[in-house]
């Protein structure tokens, strides 16, 4: 389906990896929204470039701080030096003062190059990219701090991660056990008051049918909701198919170790899996992951699919 987006407004749509990055032009400052993963760097530089020609980028938002919507942020600095860089305000301390385990890269095993922060895009502002006005609303859930943008005269709306075509992500206060389902809710509520026309998702499709898509995300809440376990488990799943994404393929000892050494597994694992050993557990993840096809096996390699 082609749909027709506001003028100067452009979705590099990377796969599950790196979020998709959307570009704002016209007479206003050239804008970038999410930057991607740090190992897909190289290539997001060369589309803006590709994109831009001569023309430097000038703005770069972050609707949140997750590695998948970041990682590209230092490279973009370093290939436009006057670049200016807004992230949302609830983590801008601990950019500051570069605190991997803070900024959840520790934890979750994944890596994001340190990046400065030069301003804050604050719920409740407006905020001109290219020749559009957008609006910045909260959007706690997926992440506590994450920002969603919308402009009003085309509806079109940002949701990063609060709302894909088919879900959103996971929602990752939960696993550090504080309580989130109720924050995803209220976030599609205001999706929902918004009432987007077009919405370009942190992954996946650019789509219009948001009342089937938030009628979908409510289902998988309701889901989460009545088994947090379910959901617990869900994401250690999705910790080790991002990994495989990075890396192609992990050997199964490879895996432990690395399991073994990413906080948020302890975490899932002591909470909700404890009555099997962790290695155990681990190696069913991945017969998970291969069985629902979402990965392959080849003796003992992992590998991505």
């Amino acid at each position: 389906m082609n749909i027709q987006l506001p003028a100067g407004v452009r979705v590099f749509e990377r796969g599950w990896l790196s979020a998709n990055n959307i570009l704002c032009t016209g007479k206003g400052p050239a804008a970038l929204i999410d930057t991607g993963y740090a190992t897909h760097s190289q290539q997001t530089v060369a589309l803006l470039q590709q994109a831009l020609g001569e023309r430097p980028l000038e703005l770069l938002l972050n609707t949140h701080l997750h590695s998948d919507h970041c990682g590209g942020n230092a490279a973009l600095q370093a290939h436009y030096p006057e670049l200016r860089t807004l992230i949302p305000p609830g983590q801008a301390e601990y950019v500051r003062n570069w605190d991997p385990v803070a900024l959840t890269y520790t934890p979750t095993g994944q890596q994001c190059p340190p990046f400065r922060l030069d301003g804050l895009l604050l719920p409740g502002s407006e905020i001109a990219l290219g020749d559009l006005v957008w609006e910045v609303h909260a959007a706690p859930g997926h992440d506590p701090h994450s920002v969603i943008l919308f402009e009003p005269s085309s509806r079109t709306l940002v949701s990063a991660d609060a709302m894909w075509e088919n879900g959103f992500g996971v929602v990752f206060p939960e696993l550090e056990g504080e309580q989130a389902f109720d924050e995803v809710g209220a976030t599609l509520d205001l999706i929902e008051s918004l009432r987007p026309r077009i919405v370009i998702p942190g992954h996946g499709n650019v789509f219009t049918h948001v009342t089937e898509s938030l009628a979908a995300a409510r289902r998988r809440l309701d889901g989460f909701i009545a088994s947090p376990r379910k959901h617990a488990g869900h994401a250690a799943k999705v910790l080790v198919k991002f990994k495989l994404l990075e890396l192609q393929q992990l050997g199964m000892r490879q895996l432990i170790q690395w399991a073994n050494a990413t906080p948020y597994f302890a975490v899932v694992h002591a909470r909700w899996f404890g009555s099997a050993g962790f290695e155990p557990w681990v190696l069913q993840l991945a017969d998970d992951l291969v069985r629902s096809g979402a990965a392959g096996r080849d003796g003992d390699i992992l590998f991505n699919r």
